[in-house]
């Protein structure tokens, strides 16, 4: 008698569901939220972030190590017509990736295993501008792509420490540019707006510094070092 109750009652669910989304006949939960010039909101969300090299010469490749990171952040959405609108997204991202070297890279140099590794934290402040084109409201959810352009300032930037790979400090600039491509979908629940999104990150610049030794094995074989990323955020308007 239970298990049959429980089968209707998911049954029930399921039909109230599929008739939210794809019925005629259907139930609009913030009806007027996209009729409002300006809207507010927050974000949380994932990150993992990596770095494409380009080398000087075609030797063995640094092997990038990707972790999981954290997103927080705000947003302003403006709306400029029924399918566009312009958003900007301050937001802190915290990240973490691991250079792994080849021994090949200190060929004639004397080395131990700490020499192979390195440790890149990054905490950028994040200040995109995006356009999101949507299409027609579809019930109770409406998809999303998004495109736009950003800078970036890395509070754990040590551009201007001295010391370099020589004794253990991998540098990073301070400042980045990125472009940025995604795409979403926006549900209207019964209080507020929440929606999903995945989006791409592109850097523009290169983002490695130099150490002073021109022949240094960390970086006198890369041309440049340009961060990507993949965020995953979570939206509540």
């Amino acid at each position: 008698m239970k298990k049959t109750l429980l089968i209707l009652v998911l049954l029930i669910v399921s039909q109230t569901a599929s008739a939210q989304l794809f019925s005629k006949e259907k139930i609009k939960n913030n009806e007027n939220f996209d009729k409002q010039r300006l809207s507010w909101g927050f974000f949380l969300g994932l990150n993992s972030y990596d770095f494409q090299f380009n080398y000087e010469q075609d030797m063995d490749d640094i092997l990038v190590e990707s972790t999981t990171g954290f997103n927080v952040g705000l947003i302003s959405d403006l709306r400029l017509n029924e399918h566009l609108n312009l958003r900007f997204e301050p937001g802190l991202f915290i990240t973490q990736r691991n250079l792994q070297y080849s021994p090949s890279a200190f060929q004639g140099l004397e080395y131990n295993s700490s020499d192979l590794l390195r440790e890149v934290k990054s905490t950028y402040v994040h200040f995109p501008l995006l356009l999101k084109v949507s299409t027609k409201r579809i019930n109770n959810f409406k998809p999303f792509v998004l495109a736009g352009v950003s800078t970036a300032i890395n509070l754990s930037s040590n551009e201007e420490n001295p010391d370099d790979n020589s004794v253990g400090q991998f540098r990073t600039k301070k400042n980045m540019a990125f472009y940025e491509l995604g795409f979403g979908i926006d549900f209207y629940l019964f209080w507020f707006k929440f929606t999903p999104s995945i989006r791409g990150v592109f850097a523009f610049n290169d983002e490695i510094v130099r150490d002073t030794d021109p022949n240094s094995p960390w970086t006198s074989n890369v041309h440049t070092m340009k961060t990507r990323g993949v965020f995953i955020n979570f939206t509540f308007q």
